[in-house]
């Protein structure tokens, strides 16, 4: 990767291994750049990962470090690890916790005197760790050292550097900063600090001053040897100031004093009791000795104080600073024009991740205030279409319940569904369950397999009608068997209602939901291992089933039906209240009131039970649409304006759905925001048309085509096989127009699979492409091809 980007490094690039950082003064100079880091990755095909890739950031976290205009912090996912770090009980821990804090070590002021005490346990490669007070100490010092880091500004060449050094008995420390900002500071730029060893130790106070002059001009010689203007040295040893006057020095001070006239400097003294930071960082080394805490001399405009980034608000550049009355003082004022860019840029941003309208409006207020800014905030959220899609909501599930109507006799109302894909028992497959709804009596019906509408009927009445009655109403689910026309003819001719449950409701038909939850939990329980003998107890499910007490009639179903209970199980306790409509009244508790839909209206429908066809259904849409609500039926059910190629039963309960509000676009302001075309839907799958097709390759011994959607940007452009094109003719004019690239072997043409050339093809290869899976398609569709599960 260095030989490819030779020569734009150090230039707008940065590259590490296999991680590319590109980095402009302008917009318009960072387009160029990424334009001409990708030719050249394309020209070496070089391929990237778009889901790794980011682009236009104004920060961004590279090799560990957090990198914007401002300067370079530490990550905090990587500090929050040594904050939290438990104390090391073993020798590798130790050494384990020093090498992940050494990384972040330029931005400890005085990082090697706290750590000073921890190197002494590794001394002499102990076996075990003995840890001492003063080591403890160091272990929270370091870990509270990086809580408090300061931002390090970025050096710039074109201004004056200053450079403070301090030594002690113990160690050296220096401190790079220069005057930026608007009013200019002294920030700090990098931290410098050495323990001395056995020999530097030695040293008298002046020889060690002037060491620590020459150890920080070596760390930093890549900023100050040939530095555009003269940089200052700080010193608290007055004697430095005549070191290039002096006659006499002895070698070491010789050979320091050569290496020293490769730099443009002055030395100048400033007392000690001035010179806090470097101090700070050369006595630090002596952790066993107490030092005071540095009392500021020099005005605080002179000193880098990192509480100050995080605490000053810098005003907008673009925003205006005279607030109308009643703006909060410490709180920029926005105008209307620039509201609708903020919301957006604060909402969508990496850093926030669409956080919802607390979430967004909390953010704006910490910097910002406008009139009404709640409703503003309120109604973009509402709108945002990525937000609609993704979430899930937590309020209470809408509807009330609309309670079927009541019997008043047994058998009179009935629930009807199937218990299928049992193994084979007795010839049996599947069960047809039938509930009455007044007496919650049920009668179980072995079948050889799942049965057609007249046999359905033909049951109900051998089992049901002969022995009770017909009944008033059917409730069953949207099987075949009940949305045929036999079954609805049948019982229209008998003048019995047929009742469907709404689209993935089964709350609908809850009574014969429950009661197969029942007869399943007794199978269960007695077939074991065997399961192929559960029809052997299918007749004791349904006698036990009969026999129970039910709360909401309290009575058993044998009693309601018969007017007795059977000996088996005899119950001697007294009648009570039906209680029916505190069960009523205590469901509704957990629901909320459903939202008055009308006709016209849009609403996003749930994917709850839908089948996406979609690789990943964790990070699938959770809502679709909008759609047009065509009818109310009841006050909880409404039918929609679905796509024909769905093909799912429009009707849904207001519980799979919720209100749809206008995008609001941050250059066009409230209103409909442009959408991708809907894909079509043929037998095998979704077809897409084609713009263009752009190149060709060969895959594992495949020949696939770089395709160019209709509708959609260059994002989206992806390699295609060649069997899923179905126009011929756009692979002939492609290899006709690029004959180098590679082409069906032999002479013949590909196969026309499907129709014919579209219209589109005469202006520049608009045709129909059939995809096989989901990851061929375009990938942000509005509505996603979809099945029922």
């Amino acid at each position: 990767m260095h030989e490819v980007l030779r020569d734009f490094l150090h230039k707008f690039v940065l590259v590490y291994i296999d991680d590319i950082l590109i980095y402009s003064r302008s917009m318009a100079d960072h387009q160029c750049h990424v334009m001409e880091v990708l030719r050249r990755l394309r020209t070496y095909h070089l391929f990237l990962k778009a889901e790794k890739c980011l682009f236009h950031q104004p920060s961004v976290q590279f090799l560990g470090y957090v990198i914007d205009r401002s300067g370079v912090r530490m990550d905090e996912k990587k500090v929050a690890a040594i904050r939290d770090w438990p104390r090391p009980t073993s020798v590798k821990e130790l050494q384990r916790f020093l090498g992940f804090a050494n990384f972040y070590r330029r931005f400890i002021r005085g990082y090697s005197s706290v750590i000073s005490p921890l190197t002494n346990l590794l001394r002499n490669k102990p076996k075990s760790l003995t840890w001492t007070p003063t080591a403890l100490q160091a272990f929270d010092t370091l870990k509270q050292a990086f809580i408090t880091a300061p931002l390090l500004v970025h050096p710039n060449p074109e201004r004056l550097f200053v450079v403070e050094v301090d030594a002690s008995t113990t160690g050296v420390g220096a401190v790079l900063s220069q005057q930026q900002g608007k009013p200019p500071r002294l920030h700090p730029c990098a931290f410098f600090s050495r323990k001395l060893n056995p020999a530097e130790a030695n040293y008298d106070i002046g020889n060690r001053e002037l060491l620590a002059v020459k150890l920080a001009l070596e760390e930093w010689r890549h900023w100050l040897e040939g530095a555009k203007h003269p940089f200052t040295v700080l010193t608290d040893h007055k004697n430095l100031e005549y070191l290039r006057a002096a006659k006499r020095l002895n070698p070491r001070q010789a050979r320091w004093a050569l290496f020293f006239t490769r730099f443009n400097f002055t030395l100048s003294y400033r007392p000690g009791s001035k010179n806090i930071k470097a101090d700070a960082l050369s006595h630090l080394h002596s952790p066993d000795i107490a030092t005071e805490d540095p009392v500021p001399i020099l005005p605080e405009r002179l000193f880098a104080n990192p509480i100050l980034w995080s605490e000053e608000t810098l005003p907008e550049p673009n925003a205006s600073t005279d607030g109308p009355p009643g703006c909060p003082p410490g709180l920029q004022f926005v105008p209307r024009s620039r509201r609708t860019n903020l919301i957006h840029s604060t909402h969508t941003s990496l850093g926030t991740g669409h956080p919802g309208i607390t979430g967004t409006l909390s953010l704006l207020r910490q910097h910002f205030w406008w009139p009404h800014m709640a409703t503003e905030v309120k109604r973009y959220v509402q709108g945002c279409r990525e937000c609609a899609m993704a979430k899930t909501p937590h309020h209470l599930p809408s509807g009330k319940l609309l309670p079927l109507p009541v019997p008043n006799r047994p058998w009179s109302h009935l629930g009807v569904d199937f218990i299928t894909d049992l193994p084979a028992s007795g010839g049996c497959t599947c069960i047809l369950v039938i509930v009455d709804q007044f007496s919650k009596s049920c009668r179980l019906i072995p079948l050889p397999r799942p049965p057609t509408a007249l046999e359905t009927a033909e049951c109900l009445f051998n089992h049901v009608f002969r022995y009770y009655g017909l009944p008033e109403d059917i409730v069953s689910d949207r099987g075949p068997q009940f949305t045929s026309r036999v079954w609805r003819a049948f019982f229209k001719c008998l003048g019995v209602t047929v009742s469907l449950s709404s689209g993935y409701h089964p709350q609908t038909n809850g009574q014969t939901e429950r009661k197969i939850q029942e007869v399943g939990r007794f199978l269960r329980i007695f077939c074991h291992s065997h399961q192929e003998s559960w029809n052997q107890f299918l007749g004791w499910a349904e006698y036990a089933q009969n026999s129970l007490w039910q709360p909401t009639t309290g009575l058993t179903p044998f009693q309601c039906v018969l007017g007795y209970q059977p000996p088996l199980f005899p119950w001697d306790g007294e009648p009570s209240d039906v209680p029916a409509v505190d069960y009523w009244m205590t469901a509704d508790l957990r629901r909320s009131q459903a939202p008055d839909y009308q006709p016209g209206q849009k609403v996003w429908l749930s994917t709850r039970d839908i089948k996406l066809h979609l690789p990943c259904r964790k990070l699938s849409p959770r809502f679709i649409g909008p759609f047009t609500i065509v009818r109310k039926i009841n006050p909880v059910t409404y039918r929609l304006q679905l796509p024909p190629e769905y093909r799912i039963h429009p009707v849904f309960h207001v519980s799979l759905l919720k209100p749809h509000h206008p995008s609001v676009s941050p250059s066009t302001g409230p209103g409909a925001a442009e959408e991708p075309p809907l894909p079509l839907l043929i037998d095998d799958g979704p077809e897409y048309l084609v713009k263009e097709v752009l190149d060709s390759r060969r895959r594992g011994g495949r020949l696939e085509y770089l395709v160019d959607w209709e509708g959609y940007g260059p994002e989206e452009r992806s390699w295609i096989p060649r069997d899923d094109i179905l126009d011929p003719g756009l692979l002939e004019d492609f290899h006709a127009s690029h004959p180098d690239r590679p082409a069906p072997r032999g002479r013949g043409r590909p196969s026309r699979r499907r129709g014919p050339r579209s219209s589109g093809a005469d202006r520049g290869g608009g045709v129909m492409l059939q995809t096989r899976q989901a990851l061929h398609a375009p990938s942000h569709s509005a509505l996603p091809p979809l099945s029922s599960n």
